[in-house]
């Protein structure tokens, strides 16, 4: 979801897009403290989804370094390199650079050199046990 403001309605296109591509099982939603993100609309619609919110400590972008790299990359290997002229330009582009390269060929030393994609696909096709499922415990 691509908008020209920060409002509510642009996190629910957001999450509505990524319950469309994937449900696993116990998925936590982790955003810092936006008004989008504490807003009741937002809330609710997790709790009909079955998505548990998580938000970070205020001012500490550490706390969700993945994201903050994730955007990092795109500033500097996207944005920074072209100048769209209008939004409908950029959203080809943006979702070519998120599918088309970073999430099947991106390497990450947080997941053991795998691209986003193949650590997604290993992770879930692999059995694990009661004490291997991710913690969904928010925060």
């Amino acid at each position: 979801a691509m908008a020209l403001h920060l409002r509510t309605e642009l996190v629910l296109a957001a999450l509505d897009m990524a319950l469309r591509q994937r449900r696993p099982a116990s998925v936590i939603h982790h955003s810092d403290h936006g008004c989008q993100y504490t807003a009741v609309a937002f809330g609710s619609r997790c709790r009909e989804a079955g998505v548990r919110p998580s938000m970070g400590s205020v001012g500490d972008a550490y706390d969700n370094a993945l994201c903050e790299s994730f955007f990092a990359t795109l500033e500097c290997e996207l944005l920074d390199r072209v100048i769209f002229k209008t939004q409908a330009e950029a959203r080809p582009a943006v979702f070519d650079f998120i599918e088309g390269s970073y999430n099947p060929q991106r390497r990450h030393s947080s997941i053991d050199y795998h691209s986003p994609r193949d650590y997604e696909r290993r992770y879930y096709s692999t059995p694990r046990s009661e004490s291997d499922q991710p913690s969904t415990e928010a925060g």
